[in-house]
């Protein structure tokens, strides 16, 4: 088994070479504008865990996984030449919801300075610390978890050539 170190010298060099190739060689329109967050690999080199988010946000997730799923046979074969492994890992896809996430986070923390901001202005004394904690709690409870409870739909992409080779 692969030391932790080369799992992720191997999950880094994937994702450079799929990140790129993204940009430079895939033609199909629903893959256009996305990156590739993470890249985790398990320790037997069997299954290669890819994250991907778009600007665009959750609303393109499930076209944009439609896109990797049509694609997985075509991308698992071009890293499988461009990374030297023994076996290849079969690629999964899954949609990252921590960009959107982030996002929210920071327009609650930017809402909250312009607050400060206007109550400094004013010249009106701050509320207590306690109602500011109930404001940010609530904004954060409704930050979407990413697990999809309400429409049961899984948005992670598997290869789906079980019977190939492995490169």
């Amino acid at each position: 088994m692969p030391s932790k170190i080369r799992l992720q010298r191997i999950a880094d060099r994937i994702r450079q070479e799929l990140s790129e190739m993204l940009v430079k060689e895939v033609a199909d329109p629903r893959l256009s504008g996305i990156s590739v967050t993470d890249v985790k690999i398990d320790r037997e080199l069997a299954w290669a865990d890819i994250f991907v988010s778009a600007v665009e946000g959750k609303d393109r997730s499930k076209e944009v996984l439609a896109g990797l799923r049509s694609a997985v046979g075509f991308l698992r074969h071009e890293l499988a030449a461009r990374v030297d492994l023994r076996a290849f890992p079969r690629l999964r896809f899954h949609w990252d919801p921590t960009p959107e996430r982030a996002d929210h986070i920071e327009r609650i923390l930017a809402s909250l300075r312009e607050e400060e901001a206007l109550r400094a202005a004013d010249g009106t004394p701050a509320e207590d610390d306690a109602n500011d904690e109930d404001i940010v709690d609530d904004d954060i409870l409704d930050i979407d978890d990413g697990a999809d409870e309400d429409d049961g739909e899984d948005l992670s992409v598997e290869d789906e050539d079980e019977g190939a080779d492995d490169r």
